[in-house]
């Protein structure tokens, strides 16, 4: 069994957080981990994307051709990565600055307004937060256990004030479904 995750955004969304989160999740279970980042020069506003894979076999390769599930951040990466999930496949949206000119009717888009979403917990740098637990519930492979385990993992040590705000996030994500 295997998730094929596929995130983007800009650059300073927390897309290569997420990213960390999922393989870190996928490590603390014992799984077969691949994460792969992608990002331009810039260190903020320009393009981002990682592909992450979690495997209860071995990954013979990292290549992601047709992904389970993802999130997108902003308008370039849904244009970008709407055709790259697999029919049947989940796609998490940030609403909030995402139009969605055009859907595919073989998978299933879930709408998140998730800088409004983040704005009532009081921390506009989680929406990327609120989106990974809109997909959460989708994957096979890891759940909010799993991912709370590598929130406490990579947050916890190094920045324990945003540990509660990060899981907070995420189980507000988890309720859009």
């Amino acid at each position: 069994m295997m998730d094929k995750i596929v995130l983007a955004g800009f650059g300073g969304q927390g897309v290569m957080f997420m990213g960390k989160i999922f393989a870190v999740s996928g490590m603390v279970s014992d799984l077969e981990v691949c994460w792969i980042p992608s990002y331009g020069p810039e260190m903020r506003g320009g393009t981002a994307n990682c592909f992450v894979l979690l495997s209860d076999e071995e990954i013979h390769s990292p290549v992601i051709d047709k992904a389970d599930g993802g999130i997108v951040l902003n308008q370039p990466s849904y244009d970008k990565f709407v055709d790259m999930i697999k029919p049947g496949g989940v796609l998490v949206v940030n609403t909030s600055i995402v139009e969605l000119n055009e859907t595919r009717a073989d998978i299933t888009i879930i709408k998140v307004q998730a800088i409004e979403a983040a704005n009532e917990l009081g921390n506009p740098t989680i929406a990327n937060m609120v989106c990974l637990g809109a997909l959460l519930p989708h994957l096979k492979l890891t759940d909010y256990n799993k991912v709370e385990k590598a929130i406490q993992e990579v947050v916890g040590a190094k920045r324990p004030e945003l540990l509660e705000i990060n899981l907070a996030a995420i189980k507000k994500g988890m309720e859009s479904n």
